[in-house]
């Protein structure tokens, strides 16, 4: 296993484009970048700074996600989401992550993922549905 570094980043961009809209997500009235499409990206850009400690049949899940959303962003302009790793306690990773539209930054957040075995971790969600 690769260790993982401290610092590394990644940078994921996307367009503020009608199927990421608050109005269109649910998740208020307005045709601004919606707050959870602001979290997606940051979890994709946290999901490509660890890709490449990980190895075949891993990878990481979410656990713990703090967000601010402080500005705006109209529809149609780009927005862009850097992931810093910023700490590592056995499997679980931590991550600053900063996005920004093209006037600045509008939000951050504190992210934690945990490394696992993707079809081990799959096995476990599956045997939620046949204990129903």
């Amino acid at each position: 296993m690769k260790p993982i570094m401290i610092g590394t980043t990644a940078t994921v961009t996307t367009t503020a484009d009608e199927s990421k809209l608050a109005v269109t997500v649910g998740s208020g009235s307005l045709r601004v970048y919606a707050t959870p499409m602001m979290s997606a990206i940051m979890e994709e850009a946290a999901c490509k700074a660890i890709e490449p400690y990980l190895e075949d049949g891993e990878t990481t899940v979410g656990t713990y996600l703090e967000l601010k959303h402080n500005a705006p962003t109209p529809e149609g302009m780009n927005v862009t989401a850097e992931a810093e790793i910023i700490g590592v306690s056995g499997r679980e990773v931590t991550y600053s992550i900063t996005a920004r539209d093209e006037c600045g930054e509008i939000g951050s957040c504190i992210h934690k993922r945990v490394q696992v075995g993707a079809d081990r971790f799959m096995q476990k969600a599956s045997s939620k549905k046949l204990n129903q």
